[in-house]
């Protein structure tokens, strides 16, 4: 979590301009990315102010990490964060029936794409998936 040098609690909820100053992101981008990013929904209390949940700064320190870091479109980091956000469902429904498909899987040696996010990915792990998805894709096309 991001340090907050303000005195409020971790959990406490923060401001756009707290948030802002804190990450180093302008709150007109913040404004933006809400508009771009249906997960990003602070909450809005009279007047319209806007106030960060924990889960929000986290959700804009991945965002920020993206687009800023890693070169994704809007377009892109979305979709990388919809593919999170579905793959934390898929468990928990996982999770109800007493079961974890993608372990299954991977115990039956049936091939998969896992997605993670990290602060430093391992490149080879990165490039020998892309490698496995290259040639999945080369086979089904008869390449």
């Amino acid at each position: 979590m991001t340090d907050f040098d303000d005195g409020k609690d971790e959990g406490a909820l923060r401001t756009i301009g707290e948030v802002s100053e804190a990450l180093g992101i302008k709150p007109h981008v913040l404004r933006y990315w809400e508009q771009q990013f249906p997960l990003l929904k602070p909450l809005k209390r009279s007047g319209g102010r806007r106030y960060y949940r924990p889960t929000d700064v986290a959700l804009v320190k991945t965002i920020d990490q993206l687009i800023n870091r890693e070169g994704y479109t809007l377009k892109g980091a979305e979709a990388v964060l919809r593919a999170s956000g579905k793959s934390d469902l898929d468990r928990r429904k996982d999770d109800r029936r007493g079961g974890d498909r993608r372990a299954d899987a991977e115990e039956k040696g049936e091939p998969g794409v896992r997605l993670m996010i990290a602060d430093e990915p391992d490149m080879g792990e990165v490039i020998a998936g892309l490698k496995a998805v290259r040639a999945r894709l080369a086979a089904a096309l008869g390449a």
